[in-house]
Parts: C-alpha cells; sequence; structure tokens
C-alpha cells in the first residue's frame, strides 16, 4: 500500500505540473534562502576568527596607560609607562609564557630609487614572529645580534615590496626610513586584512633598539605582546602579569593601573558569539520562507482533497480504510516537501557559489545546514498536510459519492 500511494501522489503531482511546480516554489526558496544565509553567516564568522588568529595564538596584549572613567584612552606612544626590563621581567618571573616580544610603532616614509610609500614602521625582537605568527617568505627574520648592534635592516611587508620594488627581489636591496639607509633582509608571508579591515601586509619590521635609539629617540616601548602556553591558563597568566607590573610600577591599593591588559583569547570568543547570533538570525529570517511555502502546501492539498472528492467516496466504498486515506494525502504532502527541498538544497550552494565568486564574500557551506534545511522542509510538508489529509480521510463516503 505504501508504493502504491507514493506513485498515486507522483501520478497527481505530474498531472498538475505548473500547480506543483508553484507549490514547491515557496519550499525550494525557503531551503535555498537558509543554506545561503547560514553559508554567508559562517563565512563571516570564519573570517573573523582567522583573523584574529592570524594576530597571534594565546596571545596577551599589554599597552601603556589606562581607560578613563569615561572610556577614554590617551593617544599611542604619549604614555611612557611601559619599558624593556619591564619586558625582560615578565619574560624571567611569570610562568606559562613561551614568548615575550616588545614593540614599538610609527608611521614613516619610505623611500626606495625613486619610489615612495609612507606606512607602519615596527621596532620589535625575533619573539615578534612566533608570538604574532608571522612567517618570512623570502630572506630572513631579525636576530638578537641585530637587537644588539642596532643594525640598519628591515623586514618588509608583501604591500611594501609591491609599491617599492614592483617585481623586483626585495631582499638585499636598500630603503631610506626617516633619511637613514636600511638593508632589506626579508619579506613577510602575506597575511591579508584584519578583521578591522586594516591591511596586516603594509608594514616594516626592524630592531626594536634600532627604533627605538636611530628612528624615533624613545626608551619607553608601545606594547608587550606575550604568547602563552595554552588556552587554559591565559587568565591565569593575565592575573600573574597584572601583579607583576603593578609591583614593579609601585601601585598599591585601590590605585588605578598605569597599564592595560586584554588577551585575544577573550577577544575572539566575543567574536565568534556575535557572529553565531548573526547567523541564527539570518537563518531564522530565511526559515520564515519556508512556514510561507507550508501554507501553500496546504492550501494546494484543500483545493486537490476538493478535487479528489469523488475519488475518495470511490476508494473508501471499495474498502479504503481512515488510515489508507489519511496515508496517500500525507504522502502526497510529504513528496512535495522532498522534491522541493532537494531542489532547494542545489538552489542554496548554488546561490552560496555565486555569491562566493562575484561578492568575493568568503562563504561555508555546512552539512549541518544542509540536513536541518530539508529535514525540515520535509516537516514543513508533513505538518501542513496533516489537516487537509484528516479531512480527506473523515469525508463520508456517500456524500463524497454524491459530489460533483
Amino acid at each position: 500500500m505504501f508504493g502504491e500511494s507514493v506513485a498515486i501522489a507522483l501520478n497527481a503531482l505530474v498531472a498538475n505540473k505548473l500547480r506543483s511546480i508553484l507549490t514547491m516554489l515557496g519550499i525550494i526558496i525557503g531551503v535555498g534562502a537558509v543554506i545561503a544565509m547560514i553559508s554567508i553567516g559562517m563565512g563571516v564568522q570564519n573570517k573573523v576568527e582567522t583573523s584574529i588568529a592570524s594576530l597571534g595564538s594565546n596571545l596577551i596584549m599589554i599597552t601603556p596607560g589606562a581607560a578613563s572613567s569615561s572610556g577614554a584612552r590617551q593617544a599611542a606612544g604619549s604614555n611612557t609607562t611601559l619599558t624593556m626590563k619591564d619586558s625582560q621581567a615578565i619574560a624571567r618571573e611569570v610562568p606559562g609564557i613561551t614568548q615575550v616580544a616588545p614593540s614599538v610603532s610609527r608611521q614613516f616614509q619610505l623611500i626606495a630609487g625613486n619610489q615612495n610609500w609612507t606606512t607602519s614602521v615596527q621596532g620589535t625582537t625575533p619573539e615578534y614572529q612566533e608570538v604574532r605568527n608571522t612567517t618570512v617568505q623570502s630572506g630572513s627574520f631579525i636576530t638578537n645580534q641585530d637587537v644588539e648592534t642596532r643594525n640598519r635592516v628591515a623586514v618588509i611587508g608583501p604591500t611594501v615590496a609591491t609599491n617599492l620594488f614592483g617585481d623586483v627581489n626585495a631582499v638585499g636591496q636598500t630603503i631610506r626610513i626617516n633619511k637613514s639607509p636600511f638593508k632589506v633582509i626579508g619579506v613577510l608571508e602575506s597575511k591579508g586584512q584584519s578583521a578591522g579591515g586594516m591591511d596586516q601586509d603594509d608594514t616594516v619590521i626592524v630592531p626594536i633598539t634600532t627604533a627605538q635609539e636611530r628612528l624615533m629617540g624613545i626608551t619607553y616601548v608601545q606594547m608587550i605582546s606575550v604568547q602563552v602556553e595554552n588556552t587554559d591558563s591565559v587568565n591565569q597568566v593575565q592575573d600573574d602579569l597584572t601583579t607583576l607590573l603593578r609591583a614593579r610600577h609601585k601601585i598599591t591599593g585601590d590605585k588605578t593601573d598605569d597599564f592595560s591588559v586584554r588577551n585575544m583569547v577573550s577577544v575572539m570568543n566575543t567574536a565568534a558569539e556575535t557572529t553565531q547570533t548573526i547567523t541564527l538570525l539570518l537563518g531564522n529570517i530565511a526559515a520564515i520562507s519556508l512556514l510561507v511555502g507550508g501554507i501553500g502546501i496546504m492550501n494546494i492539498m484543500l483545493v486537490s482533497v476538493t478535487e479528489r472528492t469523488r475519488e475518495i467516496g470511490i476508494r473508501k466504498a471499495l474498502g479504503a480504510k481512515y488510515k489508507d486515506i489519511l496515508m496517500q494525502f500525507l504522502i502526497e504532502a510529504v513528496v512535495i516537501g522532498v522534491v522541493g527541498g532537494t531542489i532547494g538544497i542545489l538552489f542554496g550552494v548554488g546561490t552560496s557559489y555565486v555569491v562566493s565568486i562575484f561578492a568575493g564574500w568568503n562563504t561555508v557551506i555546512s552539512p549541518v545546514s544542509i540536513i536541518a534545511a530539508f529535514a525540515f522542509s520535509v516537516g514543513v510538508g508533513l505538518f501542513f498536510g496533516i489537516y487537509p489529509a484528516r479531512k480527506a480521510a473523515l469525508l463520508d463516503p456517500i456524500d463524497a459519492l454524491r459530489y460533483e
């Protein structure tokens, strides 16, 4: 009986092709929209997480100055509360740390031949490479010897290399920073844009002592980046850092810290929660069209019951039971959901690829979203098909046979 009911349902759909297609359209659009919206949302989430992770794994960032009561901070470099000795003390005294990299930065104009480019020049130590997940594409990174001897060497990002040297190999070339000549010893691997839209490849890295003494004329540092051994100990290390720096800076009682400590794990968790909420919102909005499609199924099934009243009467007169009639019309509703859901999956996946290719957005197609959307479409067909099917099954055979 089940196989016969499926055959009858398919025949009924084929007999009214245009009506069946229009009925399925709501399910197709609904399933496709759910898959496409969730893939876009997950793409945004993936891009944000990748961008934050590119800043460094298990990273704690210490900056000078504390937020005021209004939340405002002093401009970068205007506070001088962190020093190289603070960085060395952190590396020496705080457990659970793998690397510590102090840094300073300032905008400078770079000149190479007849080309010039203005960008951020960072002074740091060799540990910066591991702390910030930085890879050298060609050449080498700065060394401890470069830091100790204040060498005029520079590692440049791909954006700087392209703008100053074009297709020529930048390693071994000379650039002028603040009128001082620097030898390019390496070019960094591309990192792309950060979560805030900043070009992470537009940078120059020099030894921190060279930047402090020969470029900026300062003795303090503007940031200390700390890499923690594992994610679980980030909060403990952050507390230990705060305690150590308060002791070194002679801050007691309820006095406000003259530094700020934040970790990228909490930033990533916050970003993940936000993007997950956005993805869920997009999926729920798209799912509304599935409900509209379900109402369409109910409408057409009610019309079908009315059209086939005499058929139902004849089947009942020949011995068809309540459950047989109920099963026949439920199967028709579910078939609409299954066929519409299958086409909707193809539509949603195709839309995701089109958006990725032409709009340049990052999309992530999730098998879970596909399965959930398809199951929901079948459920919608079943739910909205129950009332028409029950109405058909409850028809009195005598009244049905008399129906014109």
